[in-house]
């Protein structure tokens, strides 16, 4: 396995639209595999392909919820390709949030409380997950990666966070 460059903002390789996933092969896997190691060592809780110079519709997740988070919990592990929301709460919530390709900012970013993903796994079969609150969010954030969104278009403001603000981002 390997840690991957994160692609950095003004690259204009984050603005591009990424591609479908259609072979879910050998080459695939080590992809993704090299994905989580990379967002583990940035560290992150998310990463879509395209932050690795990966023109795919693909996202990985590594998320422990937090009534879970004691030292014994193991964190959740997603893999999304090809990935639609399918459904979004009426309910929004305003938040902080970070990016690995946009480092040392934060951003006020309104989003939706709760989604209904639509996606594939690994292996390429079909999966339905229901997210709300810090995953939501998570999910929302890592898919916009794919049509080339970056969580500034969508902020309220944007800033270089405190470190108690910095401490409370995870993305």
């Amino acid at each position: 396995m390997a840690i991957l460059d994160i692609v950095t903002f003004p690259d204009p390789f984050l603005r591009l639209k990424a591609k479908q996933v259609t072979k879910f092969d050998s080459e695939l896997q080590t992809l993704i595999e090299n994905m989580f190691e990379t967002m583990r060592a940035a560290p992150g809780v998310g990463l879509a392909a395209p932050q690795v110079g990966e023109s795919l519709r693909l996202v990985v997740v590594e998320y422990t919820e937090a009534e879970d988070e004691d030292e014994n919990a193991k964190p959740k592990k997603y893999v999304l390709i090809n990935p639609e929301i399918i459904k979004r709460s009426e309910e929004t919530l305003m938040d902080l949030e970070g990016c690995l390709s946009l480092p040392g900012l934060a951003g006020k970013v309104e989003r939706h409380e709760a989604v209904t993903i639509k996606a594939k796994n690994r292996f390429g079969k079909p999966l339905k997950l229901e997210a709300e609150d810090w995953l939501a969010r998570i999910f929302q954030h890592e898919i916009d990666h794919l049509d080339g969104v970056l969580y500034i278009d969508r902020a309220e403001e944007v800033f270089e966070p405190t470190p108690e603000e910095a401490e409370q981002i995870k993305d």
